[in-house]
């Protein structure tokens, strides 16, 4: 050995691949945006149109599902093919009847009672959210329909 110690065991290294999944919170899209096929559930393929981005690209909204992370599901958001970003419409937010604040260093989105739903931070003048510290905290924090008889 290296060191001149002996061997006397066996040790096991267990990797863990952990996936860091980025929203942005975007003012101009219409809809929440993946370019990640491959999380989208109840998927709709279905010709929406073009999106403008600010390097005058005009990228196709090909269809539409529902986000899929763990157990957290974002319902309607776009398919843009070529998007290298997820992007959280603050519009969207907004027309369900949430609100979105902005602070200097984060931001939060809550329902009509005041409840945080998420949580982001700011850098370099991006405000983002980290879906894997929110299901971390509480793999349930999203929910998009409750039944009158759950609470």
């Amino acid at each position: 050995t290296p060191f001149g110690h002996p061997i006397t065991g066996f040790v096991y290294v267990v990797l863990q691949v952990v996936q860091i999944v980025l929203w942005y919170l975007d003012f101009g899209c219409p809809r929440h945006m993946t370019g990640d096929r491959s999380k989208l559930i109840n998927y709709v393929d279905k010709f929406i149109g073009t999106v403008r981005f600010r390097n005058d690209e005009f990228p196709t909204i090909v269809g539409y599902g529902d986000y899929k992370l763990g157990d957290t599901i974002i319902s309607r958001v776009y398919y843009v093919e070529g998007l290298t970003h997820n992007l959280f419409s603050v519009g969207q937010f907004c027309d369900a009847g949430l609100e979105v604040a902005f602070r200097q260093h984060s931001c939060h989105i809550r329902d009509n009672n005041m409840v945080e739903l998420l949580q982001g931070s700011c850098s370099t003048n991006l405000y983002f959210i980290s879906l894997n510290n929110l299901l971390a905290a509480s793999p349930d924090c999203l929910l998009s329909k409750a039944s009158s008889t759950k609470s």
